[in-house]
Protein backbone atom coordinates (compact mmCIF):
# COMPACT_ATOMS: atom_id res chain seq x y z
CA UNK A 1 0.00 0.00 0.00
CA UNK A 2 1.44 3.33 -1.00
CA UNK A 3 2.39 5.73 1.80
CA UNK A 4 1.41 9.02 0.15
CA UNK A 5 -2.31 9.66 -0.38
CA UNK A 6 -3.60 8.98 -3.88
CA UNK A 7 -5.68 11.62 -5.68
CA UNK A 8 -9.17 12.08 -4.19
CA UNK A 9 -11.92 9.71 -5.21
CA UNK A 10 -13.83 10.90 -8.30
CA UNK A 11 -16.18 13.69 -7.26
CA UNK A 12 -14.50 14.10 -3.86
CA UNK A 13 -12.88 17.39 -2.82
CA UNK A 14 -11.09 16.04 0.25
CA UNK A 15 -8.00 13.82 0.28
CA UNK A 16 -8.60 10.16 1.11
CA UNK A 17 -7.66 8.66 4.45
CA UNK A 18 -6.40 5.25 5.43
CA UNK A 19 -8.74 2.92 7.27
CA UNK A 20 -7.73 -0.40 8.79
CA UNK A 21 -9.37 -3.68 7.84
CA UNK A 22 -10.54 -4.82 11.27
CA UNK A 23 -12.58 -7.82 10.10
CA UNK A 24 -13.21 -9.83 6.95
CA UNK A 25 -15.66 -12.72 6.68
CA UNK A 26 -17.68 -14.51 4.05
CA UNK A 27 -21.41 -13.94 4.66
CA UNK A 28 -22.87 -15.69 1.58
CA UNK A 29 -21.72 -17.34 -1.62
CA UNK A 30 -19.28 -14.88 -3.20
CA UNK A 31 -20.12 -12.09 -0.71
CA UNK A 32 -17.64 -10.79 1.85
CA UNK A 33 -18.19 -8.49 4.80
CA UNK A 34 -15.51 -5.98 5.82
CA UNK A 35 -15.30 -3.76 8.88
CA UNK A 36 -13.07 -0.70 8.39
CA UNK A 37 -11.89 1.34 11.37
CA UNK A 38 -9.83 4.49 11.92
CA UNK A 39 -6.18 3.62 12.51
CA UNK A 40 -6.16 5.64 15.73
CA UNK A 41 -9.31 3.94 17.00
CA UNK A 42 -11.41 7.12 17.04
CA UNK A 43 -15.13 6.86 16.12
CA UNK A 44 -16.05 7.47 12.51
CA UNK A 45 -18.83 9.86 11.51
CA UNK A 46 -22.13 8.16 10.73
CA UNK A 47 -23.42 9.60 7.42
CA UNK A 48 -26.86 8.01 7.70
CA UNK A 49 -28.49 4.88 6.32
CA UNK A 50 -28.16 4.59 2.54
CA UNK A 51 -24.68 6.14 2.41
CA UNK A 52 -21.80 4.67 0.45
CA UNK A 53 -18.06 4.75 1.00
CA UNK A 54 -15.50 5.24 -1.81
CA UNK A 55 -12.77 2.61 -1.44
CA UNK A 56 -9.53 2.35 -3.39
CA UNK A 57 -9.22 -1.41 -3.90
CA UNK A 58 -5.84 -3.16 -3.79
CA UNK A 59 -6.02 -3.36 -7.59
CA UNK A 60 -6.04 0.45 -7.81
CA UNK A 61 -9.74 0.91 -8.65
CA UNK A 62 -12.00 3.40 -6.89
CA UNK A 63 -15.29 1.67 -6.07
CA UNK A 64 -18.37 2.71 -4.09
CA UNK A 65 -19.70 0.36 -1.39
CA UNK A 66 -22.85 0.89 0.66
CA UNK A 67 -22.63 0.99 4.43
CA UNK A 68 -24.81 -1.56 6.15
CA UNK A 69 -24.30 -1.08 9.89
CA UNK A 70 -26.77 0.20 12.45
CA UNK A 71 -26.58 3.92 13.35
CA UNK A 72 -25.17 3.20 16.81
CA UNK A 73 -22.23 1.20 15.41
CA UNK A 74 -19.95 4.19 14.94
CA UNK A 75 -16.76 2.32 15.73
CA UNK A 76 -16.22 1.45 12.08
CA UNK A 77 -17.71 1.26 8.63
CA UNK A 78 -19.29 -2.05 7.62
CA UNK A 79 -19.54 -2.90 3.92
CA UNK A 80 -20.41 -6.04 1.97
CA UNK A 81 -18.77 -6.80 -1.38
CA UNK A 82 -19.84 -9.30 -4.02
CA UNK A 83 -16.85 -10.85 -5.75
CA UNK A 84 -17.63 -10.27 -9.42
CA UNK A 85 -15.26 -12.54 -11.36
CA UNK A 86 -16.60 -11.10 -14.63
CA UNK A 87 -16.42 -7.49 -13.47
CA UNK A 88 -13.74 -4.84 -13.89
CA UNK A 89 -11.45 -6.28 -11.23
CA UNK A 90 -12.18 -4.03 -8.25
CA UNK A 91 -14.26 -6.45 -6.22
CA UNK A 92 -11.93 -9.37 -6.93
CA UNK A 93 -8.86 -7.50 -5.71
CA UNK A 94 -10.71 -6.34 -2.58
CA UNK A 95 -12.19 -9.73 -1.65
CA UNK A 96 -8.93 -11.54 -2.35
CA UNK A 97 -6.39 -8.96 -1.21
CA UNK A 98 -7.76 -7.02 1.78
CA UNK A 99 -6.76 -9.06 4.83
CA UNK A 100 -7.41 -8.11 8.47
CA UNK A 101 -4.64 -5.81 9.63
CA UNK A 102 -4.12 -4.26 6.20
CA UNK A 103 -5.19 -0.72 5.32
CA UNK A 104 -7.22 0.79 2.50
CA UNK A 105 -7.47 4.34 1.21
CA UNK A 106 -11.07 5.54 1.52
CA UNK A 107 -12.88 8.69 0.47
CA UNK A 108 -15.53 10.59 2.37
CA UNK A 109 -18.88 8.79 2.84
CA UNK A 110 -21.68 10.27 0.74
CA UNK A 111 -25.41 9.80 0.96
CA UNK A 112 -27.59 10.30 -2.09
CA UNK A 113 -29.93 7.46 -1.05
CA UNK A 114 -30.85 8.88 2.34
CA UNK A 115 -33.98 8.00 4.26
CA UNK A 116 -36.73 10.61 4.23
CA UNK A 117 -37.06 11.72 7.84
CA UNK A 118 -40.72 12.56 7.22
CA UNK A 119 -41.58 8.96 6.34
CA UNK A 120 -44.30 7.48 8.53
CA UNK A 121 -43.45 3.96 7.34
CA UNK A 122 -41.00 2.28 4.97
CA UNK A 123 -41.27 -0.37 2.28
CA UNK A 124 -37.74 -1.71 1.74
CA UNK A 125 -37.06 -3.98 -1.25
CA UNK A 126 -33.67 -5.65 -1.75
CA UNK A 127 -32.29 -8.15 -4.23
CA UNK A 128 -29.09 -10.07 -3.49
CA UNK A 129 -26.15 -7.80 -2.61
CA UNK A 130 -28.62 -4.89 -2.83
CA UNK A 131 -29.48 -5.79 0.75
CA UNK A 132 -26.48 -3.80 2.03
CA UNK A 133 -27.98 -0.27 2.04
CA UNK A 134 -31.46 -1.64 2.69
CA UNK A 135 -30.21 -3.46 5.80
CA UNK A 136 -28.85 -0.18 7.17
CA UNK A 137 -32.25 1.42 6.54
CA UNK A 138 -34.08 -1.37 8.37
CA UNK A 139 -31.67 -1.09 11.28
CA UNK A 140 -32.21 2.69 11.40
CA UNK A 141 -35.97 2.22 11.25
CA UNK A 142 -35.83 -0.28 14.12
CA UNK A 143 -33.74 2.16 16.18
CA UNK A 144 -36.23 4.97 15.52
CA UNK A 145 -39.39 2.88 15.98
CA UNK A 146 -40.44 3.57 12.38
CA UNK A 147 -42.73 0.85 11.00
CA UNK A 148 -41.16 -1.01 8.10
CA UNK A 149 -41.61 -3.95 5.77
CA UNK A 150 -38.38 -5.45 4.45
CA UNK A 151 -38.46 -7.74 1.42
CA UNK A 152 -35.16 -9.59 0.87
CA UNK A 153 -34.96 -11.51 -2.41
CA UNK A 154 -32.30 -13.88 -3.71
CA UNK A 155 -31.88 -16.91 -5.93
CA UNK A 156 -31.29 -19.23 -2.98
CA UNK A 157 -30.48 -19.20 0.72
CA UNK A 158 -26.74 -19.60 0.07
CA UNK A 159 -26.71 -16.29 -1.82
CA UNK A 160 -28.53 -14.30 0.87
CA UNK A 161 -26.15 -12.29 3.08
CA UNK A 162 -26.80 -11.24 6.68
CA UNK A 163 -29.43 -13.86 7.45
CA UNK A 164 -28.77 -13.54 11.19
CA UNK A 165 -29.33 -9.79 10.97
CA UNK A 166 -32.59 -10.35 9.10
CA UNK A 167 -33.78 -12.74 11.81
CA UNK A 168 -32.91 -10.14 14.44
CA UNK A 169 -35.02 -7.48 12.72
CA UNK A 170 -38.21 -9.54 12.83
CA UNK A 171 -38.98 -8.25 16.32
CA UNK A 172 -39.05 -4.64 15.03
CA UNK A 173 -40.78 -4.92 11.65
CA UNK A 174 -42.10 -7.25 8.99
CA UNK A 175 -39.31 -9.18 7.26
CA UNK A 176 -40.03 -11.35 4.21
CA UNK A 177 -37.27 -13.52 2.73
CA UNK A 178 -37.93 -15.13 -0.65
CA UNK A 179 -35.78 -17.36 -2.89
CA UNK A 180 -36.89 -17.80 -6.50
CA UNK A 181 -34.41 -20.59 -7.41
CA UNK A 182 -33.71 -18.68 -10.63
CA UNK A 183 -37.16 -19.49 -12.00
CA UNK A 184 -39.44 -16.78 -13.35
CA UNK A 185 -42.55 -18.61 -12.14
CA UNK A 186 -41.18 -18.53 -8.59
CA UNK A 187 -40.52 -14.78 -8.61
CA UNK A 188 -42.02 -12.86 -5.71
CA UNK A 189 -45.26 -11.05 -6.59
CA UNK A 190 -44.56 -7.39 -5.89
CA UNK A 191 -47.92 -6.08 -7.01
CA UNK A 192 -49.83 -6.59 -3.72
CA UNK A 193 -47.21 -4.39 -2.01
CA UNK A 194 -47.28 -1.66 -4.66
CA UNK A 195 -50.86 -1.72 -5.97
CA UNK A 196 -52.16 0.84 -3.49
CA UNK A 197 -49.94 3.77 -2.46
CA UNK A 198 -49.96 4.22 1.29
CA UNK A 199 -50.00 7.72 2.73
CA UNK A 200 -46.70 8.57 4.39
CA UNK A 201 -44.91 5.46 3.09
CA UNK A 202 -41.57 5.76 1.31
CA UNK A 203 -40.28 2.96 -0.92
CA UNK A 204 -36.57 2.16 -1.23
CA UNK A 205 -35.29 -0.44 -3.67
CA UNK A 206 -31.80 -1.75 -4.40
CA UNK A 207 -30.86 -4.80 -6.43
CA UNK A 208 -30.48 -6.19 -9.94
CA UNK A 209 -31.73 -4.24 -12.93
CA UNK A 210 -34.70 -6.55 -13.46
CA UNK A 211 -35.96 -6.06 -9.92
CA UNK A 212 -35.63 -2.28 -10.05
CA UNK A 213 -37.31 -2.13 -13.46
CA UNK A 214 -40.21 -4.16 -12.07
CA UNK A 215 -40.58 -1.90 -9.03
CA UNK A 216 -40.41 1.21 -11.20
CA UNK A 217 -43.06 -0.14 -13.57
CA UNK A 218 -45.40 -1.04 -10.71
CA UNK A 219 -44.94 2.18 -8.74
CA UNK A 220 -45.54 4.77 -11.46
CA UNK A 221 -48.81 5.76 -9.78
CA UNK A 222 -47.17 6.46 -6.41
CA UNK A 223 -46.71 10.12 -5.41
CA UNK A 224 -43.67 11.85 -6.86
CA UNK A 225 -40.65 11.54 -4.59
CA UNK A 226 -41.94 8.54 -2.65
CA UNK A 227 -40.04 5.81 -4.55
CA UNK A 228 -36.24 5.72 -4.48
CA UNK A 229 -33.67 3.52 -6.24
CA UNK A 230 -30.03 2.67 -5.62
CA UNK A 231 -28.15 0.98 -8.44
CA UNK A 232 -24.86 -0.89 -8.23
CA UNK A 233 -24.02 0.14 -11.77
CA UNK A 234 -23.95 -1.86 -14.96
CA UNK A 235 -24.07 -5.62 -14.65
CA UNK A 236 -21.47 -7.91 -16.19
CA UNK A 237 -24.13 -9.09 -18.67
CA UNK A 238 -24.76 -5.51 -19.82
CA UNK A 239 -21.04 -4.74 -20.01
CA UNK A 240 -20.50 -7.77 -22.22
CA UNK A 241 -22.73 -6.10 -24.83
CA UNK A 242 -20.79 -2.84 -24.78
CA UNK A 243 -19.40 -1.59 -28.08
CA UNK A 244 -16.95 1.22 -28.79
CA UNK A 245 -18.50 4.52 -29.84
CA UNK A 246 -17.67 8.17 -30.38
CA UNK A 247 -18.79 11.23 -28.43
CA UNK A 248 -18.36 14.77 -29.75
CA UNK A 249 -17.90 17.83 -27.54
CA UNK A 250 -20.21 20.49 -28.99
CA UNK A 251 -18.13 23.43 -27.75
CA UNK A 252 -14.98 22.43 -29.64
CA UNK A 253 -15.98 19.67 -32.03
CA UNK A 254 -13.45 17.37 -30.41
CA UNK A 255 -14.12 13.66 -30.86
CA UNK A 256 -13.74 11.41 -27.81
CA UNK A 257 -13.41 7.71 -28.49
CA UNK A 258 -15.04 5.46 -25.89
CA UNK A 259 -13.76 1.89 -25.84
CA UNK A 260 -15.90 -1.17 -25.19
CA UNK A 261 -15.91 -1.72 -21.43
CA UNK A 262 -14.96 1.90 -20.76
CA UNK A 263 -17.56 4.29 -19.36
CA UNK A 264 -18.33 7.51 -21.17
CA UNK A 265 -17.52 9.33 -17.92
CA UNK A 266 -14.02 7.80 -17.76
CA UNK A 267 -13.39 8.60 -21.43
CA UNK A 268 -14.43 12.22 -20.92
CA UNK A 269 -12.13 12.59 -17.92
CA UNK A 270 -9.26 11.03 -19.84
CA UNK A 271 -9.87 13.68 -22.50
CA UNK A 272 -9.54 16.43 -19.90
CA UNK A 273 -13.23 17.15 -19.33
CA UNK A 274 -14.27 17.96 -15.79
CA UNK A 275 -17.55 16.17 -15.08
CA UNK A 276 -18.92 15.98 -11.55
CA UNK A 277 -19.94 12.60 -10.18
CA UNK A 278 -20.79 10.83 -6.96
CA UNK A 279 -22.31 7.35 -7.04
CA UNK A 280 -21.09 6.48 -10.58
CA UNK A 281 -23.85 3.87 -10.72
CA UNK A 282 -26.68 5.83 -12.36
CA UNK A 283 -28.63 6.64 -9.23
CA UNK A 284 -27.73 10.09 -7.94
CA UNK A 285 -27.79 12.33 -11.03
CA UNK A 286 -24.55 14.17 -10.21
CA UNK A 287 -22.99 13.57 -13.64
CA UNK A 288 -26.06 14.67 -15.63
CA UNK A 289 -24.87 15.97 -19.02
CA UNK A 290 -26.71 17.61 -21.89
CA UNK A 291 -27.31 15.41 -24.94
CA UNK A 292 -27.70 17.40 -28.17
CA UNK A 293 -27.66 14.67 -30.80
CA UNK A 294 -27.56 10.90 -31.02
CA UNK A 295 -29.48 7.94 -29.61
CA UNK A 296 -28.34 6.88 -26.15
CA UNK A 297 -28.76 3.59 -24.36
CA UNK A 298 -29.93 4.87 -20.99
CA UNK A 299 -29.01 2.69 -18.02
CA UNK A 300 -29.67 5.09 -15.16
CA UNK A 301 -32.52 5.32 -12.65
CA UNK A 302 -32.79 9.10 -12.62
CA UNK A 303 -33.97 10.42 -15.98
CA UNK A 304 -37.60 10.34 -16.97
CA UNK A 305 -38.65 9.45 -20.51
CA UNK A 306 -38.82 13.09 -21.63
CA UNK A 307 -35.46 13.95 -20.03
CA UNK A 308 -33.77 11.08 -21.86
CA UNK A 309 -34.17 12.97 -25.13
CA UNK A 310 -31.87 15.80 -24.00
CA UNK A 311 -29.74 14.42 -21.15
CA UNK A 312 -27.49 11.48 -20.34
CA UNK A 313 -25.77 10.00 -17.29
CA UNK A 314 -22.27 9.27 -18.62
CA UNK A 315 -21.30 7.12 -15.63
CA UNK A 316 -23.45 4.23 -16.92
CA UNK A 317 -25.13 5.16 -20.20
CA UNK A 318 -23.70 4.78 -23.70
CA UNK A 319 -24.50 5.30 -27.36
CA UNK A 320 -26.67 2.83 -29.17
CA UNK A 321 -24.87 0.80 -31.81
CA UNK A 322 -23.77 2.93 -34.76
CA UNK A 323 -24.65 6.22 -33.06
CA UNK A 324 -22.42 9.22 -32.37
CA UNK A 325 -23.38 11.25 -29.29
CA UNK A 326 -23.02 15.03 -29.35
CA UNK A 327 -22.69 16.31 -25.80
CA UNK A 328 -23.30 19.80 -24.42
CA UNK A 329 -19.70 20.08 -23.23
Amino acid sequence: MQDSPPPPAPGDDLPPRRLSVAAREQVADGIWRFVLTARGGEPLDWPGAGAHLPVLTPGGHWRQYSLCQAPDEAGGYEIAVKREAGGRGGSVSLCDGAEPGSTLWCGQPRNHFALDERAQSLLLIAGGIGLTPILAMARAAAANDTPFTLLALSRDAAGMPFQDALDGLRASGKVVVHHDRGRADDAFDLWPLLEKPRRGTQVYCCGPRGLMDAVRDMSGHWPSGSVHFESFGVSAVERARDEAFTAVLASTGRRVEVAAGQSLLDALRAAGCSVASSCESGSCGSCRTGLLEGAAEHRDFVLGEAEQQTQIMPCVSRARAGTVLVLDL
